[in-house]
């Protein structure tokens, strides 16, 4: 989006209600952008890469809470999260004491030729709450991505093998190994090639565009998992040459696409079977989105390997690769990072973990969630341009098509409805060709997530219009 593009919204006509956000939610003082932003969107339009995807011009200055203030002083409600980052909320005070203090006292030493303390109290920590029986063994990185490549590299590393198998609809990541497992969006990959070899993808059970009735939901996504050993291994993929499947619990940059409990199971006895690394990615699914700690926790399946990121630390950045203690058996020097582990954004983890325990965020991310798809059930028959709302907790897509018979998707008409949310003060942002995600920080309250709701409607029935 341009600059140009991005003035116009400021034009924009006000949708047409009888009641407007509440009292005590966003507040918008100029139009959108305001002279501030225009300013700092002119040198980013100079300065910075043309890569990102900036879905409407907020230029951030502060934040607390699910609060956002930009740098002309509008007050935004934040249901992105910034990605799905800050579990916590923004600032929090107990996440901002514990980077202050620690920063006064060691910034880097790097955890990869040295030793600290924090380390190894964060990987306990996570042991407790591991998605799998322990004990367990960790590694730490810098981002999602990061988290990825190291399990890439173990699952081959630990298996002799050199075969991967992944998901169409799948983000991993950017970094090329994480990109040859990504299958969201062609842009993503186009002239980035040759990729990493040996990566296989197959079908992921979208159970609204795939299954022929709710009723067909379990054949359905049983067939997914079945393709993997009734033709894949029976044509082109030997099983014994498969180190790991990485999968999605939920599909983030996909649609926000739940994976159905019998799929994981299903891929779980695949693996077992084939002795089979499963590796699940919880970069954007874990640390309480989904009212548990990990995504995959709703389908009773322990997998091999855990990918985390995003919410960990709040917004530090910080990837972890979690397996079963076995599994991560490599020598040393063969895979570390400089920053990995970096002390603040442990401090930042550990103050993270601090506040959903105290705060009871599990449970909040739970019952909010809960509260938002009661409100939205009947979003399907009553909202012309909603074809599904699906999630767990606080991780929802709302699904945006043409025709819900054909469920076309209504790529255009998403991103108006998001555009238009942001001019009413709420954020939002798209994922897969047509899905509004939202996913708001876990501290967010039943108030604030009526306001969202409210705009979020109005905005789809605008743009339906």
């Amino acid at each position: 989006m341009t600059v140009e593009m991005m003035a116009k919204s400021a034009t924009t006509k006000a949708i047409t209600s009888t009641k407007g956000p509440a009292a005590n939610g966003p507040k918008i003082k100029t139009a959108l952008p305001g002279p501030n932003a225009r300013r700092v969107l002119q040198g980013d339009e100079k300065y910075i890469s043309p890569s990102y995807t900036r879905s409407y011009p907020l230029v951030a200055k502060s934040g607390r809470g699910i609060v956002i203030t930009d740098v002309d002083g509008n007050e935004f409600y934040d249901f992105s999260a910034g990605i799905a980052v800050t579990s916590s909320g923004h600032c929090h005070p107990h996440v901002v004491a514990a980077i202050q203090k620690q920063a006064g006292e060691l910034i880097h030493m790097s955890g990869t030729d040295f030793y600290y303390e924090s380390m190894v109290e964060l990987a306990a920590r996570l042991s407790k709450i591991a998605p799998m029986s322990g004990p367990h063994r960790v590694y730490y990185g810098n981002s999602g991505a990061e988290a990825i490549e190291c399990a890439l590299k173990l699952a081959r590393y630990h298996t002799k093998r050199q075969n991967v198998i992944a998901f169409l609809g799948a983000f991993h990541g950017r970094t090329m190994g994480a990109l040859s497992l990504t299958a969201s969006k062609p842009q993503q990959r186009r002239r980035f090639g040759p990729l990493v070899p040996g990566v296989t993808h197959v079908r992921y059970p979208d159970v609204y565009r795939g299954a022929s009735s709710p009723e067909d939901a379990d054949n359905f996504a049983l067939s997914c998992a079945r393709f993997i050993e009734e033709k894949l291994f029976k044509t082109t993929l030997a099983p014994e040459e498969v180190a790991a499947i990485f999968v999605e619990p939920v599909q983030g940059e996909g649609g926000y696409v739940v994976a159905p409990k019998i799929f994981m199971q299903e891929l779980r006895r695949i693996c077992d079977r084939h002795g089979i690394m499963l590796v699940v990615d919880e970069v954007q699914s874990g640390i309480g989105r989904t009212g548990k700690w990990f995504a995959v926790e709703h389908t009773g399946v322990e997998p091999d390997m855990v990918c985390m990121a995003k919410g960990i630390a709040s917004g530090m950045p910080l990837g972890i690769t979690m397996t079963r203690a076995e599994i991560m058996d490599w020598v040393p020097g063969s895979h570390a990072s400089t920053f990995g582990g970096n002390p603040i954004c442990i401090a930042a983890a550990l103050a993270t973990l601090d506040v959903i325990e105290k705060e009871h965020l599990l449970e909040n991310s739970a019952s909010i969630g809960n509260h938002m798809m009661k409100r939205m059930a009947d979003w399907p028959a009553k909202l012309k341009l909603v074809g599904d709302v699906r999630g767990r907790g606080l991780m929802i897509g709302v699904d945006i098509v043409k025709d819900k018979v054909t469920k076309e998707y209504a790529h255009a008409e998403r991103d108006r409805i998001v555009e238009m949310a942001f001019e009413h003060g709420v954020l939002f942002l798209g994922c897969g060709p047509s899905t509004v995600r939202i996913c708001p920080a876990l501290v967010v309250t039943k108030e604030q997530a009526d306001v969202a709701i409210d705009v979020l409607e109005r905005c789809i029935a605008a743009v339906g219009e």
